[in-house]
């Protein structure tokens, strides 16, 4: 096996050009693959991510009327905030929040909306409702950027906000914003503006009452409640790991025409070695070979393709990827109105196993690819091998 290896090594050196534009080949599918990979892993890490630090916590409670793909199901999302939750809204552990259909009017034009209200002490989540705390002649509220952009609002607009309070009766009051902040998650963005939670319980007739309830790490979770039902992160969240498996399916196809590619040039570099090197075939015959020796020989030589590629892509690869890891990869577009959560910049997530099952993966088909032409080499005469002529 030692003599095979030494052979195939010196086999592929000898042949020059030709094995280093098949390793090149291989290594760039090496380097390719890990790093749509590696994106898509960091998408997924960084779009969960956001949606806790901004939206979700570790988890919500959701009133068994809401439904946040329904706007006219908002005005009947609300009921009394539940007394044992009263001490972890206290303690910071949870966020709750009222949402109502309404409508603005900015510069004389109807746009529908989602209002929102959120405490403007909370420092659960990321939304700086800590500037709905300020004195202004009108309602402070808060809106994000691309809401901004859309509706042709910024920091000082006003104008007239109109809602139905739980008594069916149409009421308006003018809105001044106080800030704009910027964030990856559209579901706190598009279409919404976030006003004092108080306020908006005051307006719409609701005291002490309240739609969804964020919440971090907290001691109980109560395993049922009357007007309440528990969403765990991992419902929350599926609509990423969805998109993410969807994406990924789309990338396989990519994945295999690479390797397809890289395995059609090592399949005719295997058909054509063996085509111009009968003599050789048969003179290891000669010398005691046996066929299946002398099949492997062929099938190692042509699997140390993948080998040389993985040192290559190694080479070049490696900083690439640290480099991506540190400076991200900016998308050519605006991602803020995709309505879904992604970053303009997303990071790669490189692992162990990612790695490792790219590599295996490779080594595995080029193997396959080696030995399916190397099998011609057992009906093959010796004799005939060593005049140069094909059986």
């Amino acid at each position: 096996m030692k003599i095979a290896f030494k052979l195939a090594y010196r086999n592929l050196i000898g042949a020059g050009l030709r094995t280093w534009l098949n390793v090149i080949v291989l290594s760039f599918s090496f380097v390719v693959i890990i790093w749509l990979k590696g994106l898509m892993v960091g998408w997924d890490h960084q779009a969960k991510n956001d949606m806790s630090q901004w939206q979700i916590g570790q988890g919500q409670y959701w009133h068994n009327s809401y439904e946040p793909y329904d706007p006219f199901a908002l005005n009947d999302s609300h009921a009394p905030i539940p007394d044992m939750f009263e001490e972890q809204i206290k303690a910071g552990e949870m966020v709750p929040m009222l949402y109502a259909q309404g409508s603005i009017y900015p510069e004389g034009r109807m746009k529908s909306i989602k209002i929102s209200g959120i405490p403007a002490d909370q420092t659960l989540l990321k939304i700086p409702s800590a500037s709905l705390d300020t004195v202004v002649e009108a309602i402070p509220a808060i809106v994000g950027a691309s809401m901004a952009h859309s509706s042709h609002l910024e920091k000082g607009s006003r104008f007239v906000m109109r809602w139905r309070d739980s008594k069916g009766t149409f009421d308006a009051a003018e809105v001044e914003i106080v800030d704009v902040f910027s964030t990856t998650v559209a579901q706190i963005d598009m279409g919404q503006v976030w006003i004092p939670l108080d306020v908006m319980q005051q307006k719409l007739l609701m005291p002490g009452e309240a739609s969804v309830f964020s919440f971090g790490e907290i001691s109980e979770k109560p395993a049922q409640l009357e007007n309440f039902k528990l969403k765990s992160f991992s419902e929350l969240t599926a609509e990423v790991d969805e998109m993410i498996k969807m994406k990924s399916s789309g990338q396989s196809v990519f994945y295999i025409i690479l390797i397809l590619l890289a395995m059609l040039a090592i399949f005719d570099t295997q058909v054509l070695s063996i085509f111009r090197r009968q003599k050789e075939i048969g003179t290891y015959v000669a010398l005691g070979y046996t066929r299946r020796e002398v099949v492997g020989l062929f099938t190692i030589e042509g699997a140390m393709h993948a080998v040389l590629a993985a040192v290559v892509a190694a080479i070049y690869g490696v900083p690439f990827f640290i480099w991506q890891a540190k400076s991200g990869f900016t998308l050519p577009m605006d991602t803020s109105e995709f309505g879904m959560t992604i970053a303009p910049t997303m990071y790669p997530v490189y692992s162990m196993g990612l790695i490792v099952s790219t590599v295996l993966i490779v080594f595995l088909t080029t193997l396959v690819v080696s030995y399916w032409p190397s099998r011609r080499i057992a009906k093959m005469n010796p004799t005939e091998a060593l005049r140069g002529k094909i059986q």
